[in-house]
């Protein structure tokens, strides 16, 4: 397997792998990056799609990636995923999956949608009960935080491993509207990793100018279970994949002599019924490790959410995986910290016209249009619970009827008591959480008990493991996507490692499906590069100058020096480039 960039790689069709014929694929689980991986295996390795069986221990495909009615509690989504333009193998893989919307696939449906519709927020964040923030999309950096930035940004992955993000930032920093904007709209913690955060810093770096106000982002029409899972699934179904939901892997054997490892069998409770199947060398093992929402649990409008820290199957599997071999990662170090990686969500439906009449005034905009509604997430910076909320275009779910609106409410600080409820966020049943949202959009305090009881219904979801992913971590702690050695198997999904992209994002997880299938299959096609921003010389200097609020470097040393020197390099390559992307002035 290699990496590529440009459209000589990106236009190739691969020729048929040697002895694909004789092959079959098993994955774990029924997230994205499964159902990527089988997508490649199918598209570009042209193994046959009945070849290919998917054992899921939900009923459902899509893991993360989710959206649902409840026929008793109502609209249920567990979180939201935040696209942008260059997650390569996303569009790489959806540029061939029909669209259930459009005639074309699914990039042509998202790409239209984005160019008649692009994504911005009137309104980032609140204080004083609706009151806007007046943040005026500036960072507010201090000379001491943008050196903390630089300092992250030029630090090799070895300074940071095992490092938390208030053990290499400064006050002046975790204090500044940049770490607010960051922190709700990726779900940082300061006690989280500073090796993810630089990461993140490089990988983003093209769209720094566009955190504060989201115009960076782009959105899909419903819910991505709708709008990515539900297509893709259908596509795998008619290449004649085999689904086995209600199927929990509880166990893989591997046979590991010298330097060759190789899996062979996989252990499975399948309806309640233990079964299996051996593995030899061309049977093709694709395993999600870990999950990000592993044991969610769902309250409704009168019981609260709980944190269900019993057994937890996905990372029980990883777990006896892992203690075959040093070279298969250490789960604990990300799934053994639930206090640090639970958060709480709750989706709030809104039954008349009177809720939406506080969303507008916040969002400017009007809810029922059908277009773009809060751009992205509001964030409360005077709540308690560091709440933030979003409303996307409507309706978020095919089945939702036109007069109500789904609004998704999450909060980082589920153990802290609420401004308006005094109990904290973990505590709260959707009908209370919805009174604390309420109070923060600026409703009458005396309106407020009535309003969240018939005008209202929220199911709020526990997720223990969550931000997992973002625990401090070191090399080796996520195994390679395929370990030195193997012969038959990958680990795929956010705990895989690949240090060419970032996690939690839906890139990622496609990603990692993508070289799993490409190195088990040897598919000569390169798999798309990251995009380089972080090489960019132009992307750099924007950022550097969005980051100072515009202002221009202060250089140290006379004006007179300095206006001298400005004027001799306008008359060059590196002068226009300084001048052009304001880091000296003009």
């Amino acid at each position: 397997m290699y990496y590529s960039s440009g459209n000589y790689e990106a236009f190739a069709r691969p020729r048929k792998p040697a002895g694909v014929e004789k092959k079959t694929a098993w994955f774990v689980g029924a997230g994205l990056a499964s159902l990527s991986g089988a997508a490649f295996l199918i598209r570009d390795g042209q193994l046959p799609g009945n070849k290919i069986t998917i054992l899921e221990e939900l009923k459902l495909p899509g893991g993360a990636l989710d959206g649902i009615k409840e026929p008793e509690k109502g609209f249920v989504i567990r979180g939201g995923r935040e696209m942008e333009n260059h997650f390569e193998c996303l569009w790489d893989l959806f540029r061939t999956v029909p669209s259930m919307e459009v005639e074309g696939s699914v990039l042509d449906e998202f790409y239209w949608l984005n160019k008649d519709d692009p994504n911005f927020s009137l309104e980032r964040a609140t204080v004083n009960r609706g009151q806007s923030a007046q943040t005026k999309n500036l960072f507010a950096l201090t000379e001491k935080a943008q050196k903390d930035i630089t300092k992250i940004f030029l630090a090799t992955r070895e300074e940071m491993e095992g490092k938390r993000i208030d053990e290499v930032f400064s006050q002046d920093f975790l204090e500044s509207n940049f770490w607010m904007y960051w922190r709700t709209m990726f779900a940082f913690e300061e006690w989280h990793s500073a090796l993810e955060m630089k990461l993140y810093l490089h990988r983003f770096v093209h769209h720094i100018g566009g955190l504060p106000d989201f115009s960076a982002l782009k959105f899909t029409k419903y819910n991505q279970y709708e709008s990515l899972v539900l297509p893709l699934y259908r596509w795998l179904l008619d290449q004649g994949v085999t689904f086995k939901f209600d199927t929990t892997v509880t166990d893989v054997d591997f046979e590991l002599s010298g330097d060759r490892k190789q899996a062979n069998r996989i252990h499975w409770v399948s309806e309640g019924v233990e079964g299996g199947v051996d593995l030899g060398p061309d049977d093709l093992l694709l395993m999600t490790i870990g999950s990000l929402t592993e044991n969610s649990d769902e309250g409704d409008h009168h019981t609260p959410a709980v944190v269900n820290d019993g057994p937890a199957p996905a990372w029980d599997l990883w777990r006896r995986i892992a203690a075959k071999d040093k070279a298969f990662g250490n789960p604990d170090v990300f799934g053994g910290h639930i206090p640090e990686t639970k958060w709480e969500s709750a989706t709030v439906t809104t039954l008349d016209q009177r809720i939406p009449e506080y969303i507008q005034k916040i969002c400017k905009r009007d809810p029922f249009s059908g277009k773009v509604v809060t751009g992205g997430i509001v964030t409360v910076k005077d709540s308690s619970w560091l709440m933030s909320w979003t409303v996307n275009r409507q309706p978020h779910f095919k089945q939702q009827p036109k007069d109500q609106i789904v609004v998704w409410v999450y909060s980082l600080f589920v153990d802290k008591p609420g401004d308006y409820v005094k109990k904290t966020m973990q505590e709260c049943t959707g009908e209370e959480i919805t009174q604390e949202w309420l109070y923060h959009l600026g409703v009458p305090e005396a309106d407020i008990p009535e309003l969240a009881a018939t005008a209202a219904k929220t199911v709020p979801v526990m997720m223990p493991y969550v931000t997992a992913f973002f625990m401090p971590r070191k090399a080796g702690d996520r195994p390679q996507v395929v370990p030195e050695g193997s012969v038959n198997f990958a680990f795929i999904g956010q705990f895989a490692e690949t240090s060419r992209d970032c996690i939690f994002t839906t890139e990622y997880s496609v990603r990692t499906g993508m070289e799993a299938a490409y190195q088990l299959l040897d598919i000569e096609r390169g798999v798309p590069e990251v995009f380089n921003s972080t090489y960019d010389i132009r992307t750099l200097l924007t950022a550097m100058t969005r980051l100072r609020d515009g202002d221009p470097v202060s250089l140290p040393g006379p004006d007179l020096l300095w206006r001298g020197l400005a004027k001799r390099l306008g008359n060059n390559e590196i002068g226009e480039l300084l001048t052009h992307y304001g880091v000296i002035g003009q």
